[in-house]
Order: C-alpha cells, then structure tokens, then sequence
C-alpha cells in the first residue's frame, strides 16, 4: 500500500509493504499515479518526500509475479515519474535502503536523492531481458555519465552507497536513524518559502 501525508504545504509518500522489500503491484502504482496528480495540483505544495517503510528496502520494484503478468512494461511507471518529474516543487528520495528496478524511476526523477550507508543500487534489466522504462536512461545518463548508466543498465551492477555517491546517483548518504529529518531539514527553505518562486527556480535549473 501507499501512505500519504499532506501538512503545511509538505507531502510524505511512503511505499508500505516491507514484507514484501516495498515491491510494487499494479494497485500500488495506480495510487502513486493518483497521488501526484492530486500533487500537482495542489496549491499550497512546496515539497514532496518520497521514502519507504522498513530499514533494509526503499523498494525491489515491480512485484516479481506481477511484472511476469506484464506489469513490467506497464506505462503505469512513466506516468508515475513524469508526473514526479513535473511537480512544482522540490522533490526528495528519501530512500531507506536499496533501491532496485523499476523504483529506480521514481527515484531518478526527484531533485535531490540522499540514502542510508547500507543501500544498494541496480537495475537488472539486462539480465531479466526487460528494457528499462523509456524515461530512465536518458535521467541516469544526465546524473552519472554515459559509461556509468551502462555500468548499471548493461553491466548489472550493484552499486554501493559510496559508489552511488562519488558517481553523483545520490547526493548525500545519511544514518538511518536520521534519514527523515535529514530530508526535513533539506525541504526546511523550500517549505519557508513561495510557491510561484519556487516553480520559477524549478523551471531555471531545468534550462
């Protein structure tokens, strides 16, 4: 399931299934789906924070039985970055722990993605013989280089949180105990802020 929060102009969603690494099902996308359209549009939002529940995984991906049913080529999971993508606020992966898949997506498109020390990074299209969502090479490529997105995308592999850090995938790497207060912190100017300028300095860094 998805928890959602909304106060004082900050929106926390969170992936709640961690008996299950926070993997995704189609019902689950629908509600992210759902719950940044209602973002979007929401006047009074000047930041998002997008994290997981449990202390191991921000989230697998898709569902394994369910990405077998098709659900791994489903457009459900463009529709949920683009829409990330096209908030008008700061947007923050607070990610708990590996992130995997097609969750990758989510996460690329936030503009600032910090980690606990013991999260993993991978994408393992290659080898399951899937192609990646459409938008998220092109996203990897713009944060980590063309040589490190094939690393990840081609060569499968797993990347640690220091790794991810020195390659640019994150921004900064934080204890778990810390995670979301280092987020709140992060969003603390954002949320002290204006909502026009805040879209109008979006629109300036996006060139």
């Amino acid at each position: 399931m998805i928890d959602c929060a909304a106060e004082d102009g900050l929106w926390t969603v969170t992936l709640n299934r961690p008996d299950k690494a926070n993997s995704l099902t189609e019902d689950m996308l629908r509600q992210l789906a759902d719950i940044v359209t209602q973002a979007g549009v929401d006047p009074d939002i000047k930041a998002l924070i997008l994290t997981g529940a449990g202390d191991k995984v921000f989230s697998a991906g898709a569902d394994l039985d369910e990405a077998r049913a098709g659900l791994a080529t489903s457009p459900l999971w463009e529709q949920v970055s683009g829409g990330i993508a096209g908030l008008p606020c700061l947007s923050i992966a607070a990610l708990n722990g590996t992130l995997a898949g097609g969750a990758f997506g989510m996460a690329l498109t936030c503009d600032l993605r910090i980690a606990v020390p013991h999260a993993r990074f991978f994408y393992p299209v290659a080898k399951l013989g899937f192609l990646p969502q459409p938008s998220d090479p092109g996203r990897l490529v713009a944060l980590v280089g063309p040589a490190r997105a094939k690393l990840v995308l081609l060569g499968g592999q797993k990347l640690t949180a220091d790794e991810a850090l020195a390659f640019g995938l994150i921004d900064r790497i934080t204890l778990p105990e810390h995670l979301m207060d280092q987020a709140r912190d992060l969003a603390a100017d954002a949320l002290a802020g204006d909502t026009e300028v805040l879209r109008r300095i979006k629109q300036m860094c996006a060139g």
